[in-house]
């Protein structure tokens, strides 16, 4: 089996004025547990992490007013979640465990996160629902800690990691991929070290032949010794925030190219989970399921 970060000690914040699915966070652990994907003992429930790696990453000035509750009624707009205790606890905890898999991971292959991907999370501010880039953490961990020498991020959410990209905008030792569509938020994008940029409605067609065009060449041209993997599955056509048209087998295929190259060249990978915003419930988490069944078949 595989390490998987969970948070199980507290409810995910909703954001004033949405109904966001965040009961996936609850159930996707049930699902994995029900078909035998998972086991009780793959599931670790992370600490908040300590500071140092967080100002690693962002602007100490910036983390340590978030952690405090300091921040503008501007900022706290952008982000979308109102300030309070519990979501600093949940931005810490799901730094802490994307670090604890990354470690992990260079023991089983891969790791994942329930939670994660906070990709619109910057160097200094927050926006779109993330606060800590979970990540971006992570990954400055690996190489401050020499223990990678080359970090991929392959980011292929519906929405750009425009947080990400601005964070390693001067790091030559982290590589930022982000696949995305063009039109979709963030509307001010920042450059990634490689975007690709989807066409409104593009399909499993289109996007399958650019990632496979895409994915297994970048590879070999950036050599990385690890990847983390933004596996966002607001992709699908059913999407209330996407503007894809790829369906529930295409996201799975998606995660094949991805987890499937990085497994035959026994590049370690961590895997937080993203966006995931269908009407119906039972489709996020067949969607988000599909990535662990995946990883599963290696």
């Amino acid at each position: 089996m595989f390490p998987i970060a969970f948070h199980p000690i507290f409810k995910y914040p909703v954001p004033e004025g949405h109904r966001f699915p965040m009961d996936k966070y609850e159930l996707l652990p049930l699902q994995l547990l029900h078909e035998g994907i998972a086991e009780e003992s793959d599931f670790f429930s992370p600490e908040p992490i300590d500071m140092p790696p967080v100002y690693a990453a962002h602007d100490r000035v910036y983390a340590d007013r978030f952690v405090a509750g300091q921040l503008s009624r501007q900022e706290v707009r952008r982000i979308g979640f109102e300030q309070s205790p519990r979501l600093v606890e949940r931005e810490l905890r799901i730094a802490r465990g994307t670090v604890d898999g990354a470690l992990k991971a260079f023991e089983t292959g891969i790791a994942f996160n329930i939670a994660g991907g906070t990709h619109h999370a910057s160097r200094d501010a927050g926006e779109g629902f993330c606060m800590i880039n979970d990540q971006a953490v992570a990954a400055q961990y690996l190489v401050d800690h020499g223990m990678a020498r080359q970090v991929l991020i392959a980011d292929l959410d519906v929405h750009q990691g425009n947080g990400t990209a601005d964070i390693f905008a001067n790091e030559p030792r982290v590589f930022t991929f982000s696949m995305h569509a063009k039109n979709n938020y963030p509307f001010r994008k920042k450059k990634s070290d490689l975007d690709v940029e989807l066409p409104d409605r593009a399909d499993d067609s289109i996007y399958l032949t650019l990632l496979l065009d895409t994915f297994p060449a970048l590879i070999e041209r950036v050599k990385p010794d690890f990847i983390f993997y933004q596996a966002g599955v607001d992709i699908l056509a059913t999407d209330k925030l996407g503007r894809l048209s790829c369906t529930i087998d295409g996201c799975r295929q998606r995660d094949e190219i991805v987890l499937q190259t990085a497994s035959k060249l026994g590049i370690p990978v961590q895997c937080s989970m993203g966006g995931g915003y269908s009407p119906q419930l039972k489709t996020i988490i067949d969607a988000h399921a599909n990535t662990y069944r995946v990883a599963g078949q290696l």
